[in-house]
């Protein structure tokens, strides 16, 4: 029995070994922006609703072209050589929701929740074509009627994925784009620039830190993803087009050298 048991711990220590050596050459290639970063949106009817799954079958690659041009833009400012950091596409619907993590989760939960999540993301979508530079964004699409705020949306490096919560609502397509872009620049190493009221933290959080008079700001730093118009308030940007990667994020993304 105990050699049973010992095999058990070996091929469960070796793959775990092997996670963690896929996990950190996919984290290294990701970053190196030597070729376009394939991004894969699967969308998924989060609600059920007849509306919602009418928004999802009008989708197309073109409503994701925001992303391309954001990042193509910005990759410009700070004189990326790759042209074209991202190249976005619109993958199959998934009919299965992801596990969902519990608001009170601890490190503990969390991890289990991780780990739910990658073997969710293998199952529905099957890395068989997939390589080290493509992210898979599941998007979770909602009718907007009768609901409140939207679930959080999260990046997650490990797994190059992420799981965004959006409106199926026309009007609500370019903050979509935002909240995606958001969440894919998480997956390559970038973190929030917001505090716990979800504004933007002074001054990386800032599109334009040294602006004088410093309020209101012009754009929203991608991180941080509102505009602010004082010390205590802040709206969110209505597109891509209002919005940049600034320094900081630029580091963390590997697109910035100290």
């Amino acid at each position: 029995m105990s050699g049973f048991r010992n095999l058990r711990l070996l091929i469960l220590f070796g793959s775990l070994i092997l996670a963690t050596v896929y996990t950190v050459h996919q984290f290294i290639y990701s970053r190196a922006w030597n070729s376009p970063l394939q991004v894969v949106i699967y969308p998924i009817n989060g609600d059920g609703t007849e509306h919602t799954q009418h928004y999802i079958d009008t989708l197309t690659n073109a409503h994701f072209n925001d992303i391309d041009q954001f990042m193509a833009r910005e990759a410009k400012r700070y004189q990326l050589l790759l042209v074209h950091p991202t190249e976005t596409r619109l993958g199959s619907q998934i009919s299965q929701s992801p596990p969902k993590l519990p608001e009170d989760a601890g490190p503990f939960t969390s991890l289990i929740w991780g780990l739910k999540t990658r073997w969710w993301a293998y199952k529905v979508t099957p890395e068989n074509d997939d390589g080290w530079d493509t992210v898979r964004m599941y998007v979770a699409y909602h009718s907007g009627q009768h609901v409140g705020a939207l679930d959080h949306s999260l990046g997650l490096q490990k797994g190059l994925m992420g799981i965004v919560n959006a409106f199926a609502l026309v009007s609500q397509s370019k903050q979509n784009n935002i909240v995606i872009a958001h969440e894919l620049l998480h997956t390559v190493g970038a973190t929030d620039k917001y505090n716990a009221a979800l504004a933007p933290i002074y001054p990386e959080g800032y599109a334009n830190p040294h602006r004088n008079p410093l309020y209101p700001q012009r754009s929203a730093e991608i991180m941080a993803g509102r505009i602010p118009t004082s010390k205590y308030a802040s709206y969110m940007a209505h597109s891509l087009k209002s919005v940049i990667i600034g320094p900081k994020t630029a580091k963390e993304i590997n697109w910035l050298k100290d």
